[in-house]
C-alpha cells in the first residue's frame, strides 16, 4: 500500500506505478527489458538482473523460460539472489486468456479456490481472507462470469489427484483455456475481468494469474519468500487449449 514496505527493520519506498490508486503494481520487472539467452522454434529463455535501487536494494537475477509443446504453453520463472543479504521475493504471471468470442460475460470460470482476499472498494487494498461459500466468488463448480466484476486474489486451492490445480475458462461451446500449476508452490491466483480497459476492449479477456503470494505480501508477510544470499526459487505453470 502506498508503495511502502518494511523488511528486516528497514523501510523502503517503491515507485508508484498505479498513481490513481497510490500503489506499486505488477512487480519489479513488469516494464523491464529481458535479454534473450537461448531460443529455437518452440522455446525461448530470457533473463533480467534487477539493479539494486532505493526501493529494492537487492540484486536478483530473474530467468524466464517459455516452451510450446503438446501440453500447451509452459512458463518457468527462476530467481537467484546475487546479493550479500537476504531479499524478499514473490512471483506471479499476468496472462490474459481468451476462451472464445468475447466478452467475458459469455464465458464461465471453474476455479478450485475455497477462499478469496477481500479488498476495499476504491483502492482495492487487501482486507481479510474469507470463505467463498455462499458468496459471489465461488467458482469451484464452475459458473458464468456474466455481470461479475472481479479483481481479487483467491487461495485455499484444491489440487487434483496428480497434485496439480487446474482452472478452466470456457466459452458457450465448451472451448476455452486451462491453466495448470502446483498450488503448494503457488497457493494464490489473481482473477481480473479487465473492466478498466477502454470500452471497445473492456472485458475482452480474463486475467488468470498463479502467484506465490497475495498482493501487499511485502507488508503482510503472507507467503512471502526470502531468498538467502545465493538462494534460488523456481516456479512453473502451463496454459493449454480446451
Amino acid at each position: 500500500m502506498d508503495g511502502r514496505y518494511t523488511f528486516e527493520g528497514q523501510s523502503y519506498q517503491l515507485d508508484l506505478t498505479e498513481p490513481e490508486r497510490g500503489h506499486a503494481l505488477h512487480g519489479l520487472v513488469f516494464w523491464s527489458r529481458f535479454d534473450i539467452v537461448d531460443a529455437d522454434d518452440t522455446t525461448v529463455t530470457l533473463t533480467h538482473r534487477i539493479v539494486p535501487r532505493t526501493g529494492y536494494p537487492f540484486e536478483v537475477e530473474v530467468r524466464a523460460h517459455y516452451a510450446v509443446g503438446e501440453d500447451g504453453l509452459s512458463c518457468t520463472v527462476a530467481a537467484v539472489n546475487h546479493d550479500s543479504r537476504p531479499a524478499p521475493y514473490g512471483v506471479g504471471s499476468h496472462p490474459y486468456v481468451v476462451a472464445g468470442e468475447g466478452p467475458v460475460d459469455r464465458w464461465s470460470l471453474e476455479l478450485p479456490a475455497a477462499q478469496v482476499l477481500e479488498v476495499s472498494e476504491e483502492r482495492l487494498i487487501p482486507r481479510e481472507v474469507v470463505h467463498v461459500t455462499g458468496g459471489g466468488f465461488d467458482f469451484r463448480g464452475g459458473r458464468s462470469l456474466s455481470g461479475l466484476e472481479i479483481d481479487h486474489a483467491f487461495t485455499g486451492i484444491t489440487a487434483e489427484p496428480d497434485g496439480k490445480a487446474r482452472a478452466r475458462v470456457r466459452a458457450e461451446d465448451g472451448s476455452g483455456v486451462e491453466c495448470t500449476w502446483n498450488p503448494v508452490a503457488l497457493p494464490w491466483v489473481q482473477v481480473h475481468t479487465a473492466d478498466l480497459a477502454p470500452p471497445a476492449t473492456s472485458r475482452a479477456g480474463l486475467a488468470l494469474e498463479p502467484m506465490s503470494c497475495p498482493p501487499d505480501a511485502f507488508n503482510s508477510g503472507t507467503d512471502l519468500r526470502v531468498l538467502d544470499p545465493g538462494g534460488r526459487a523456481e516456479d512453473s505453470w502451463t496454459l493449454a487449449a480446451l
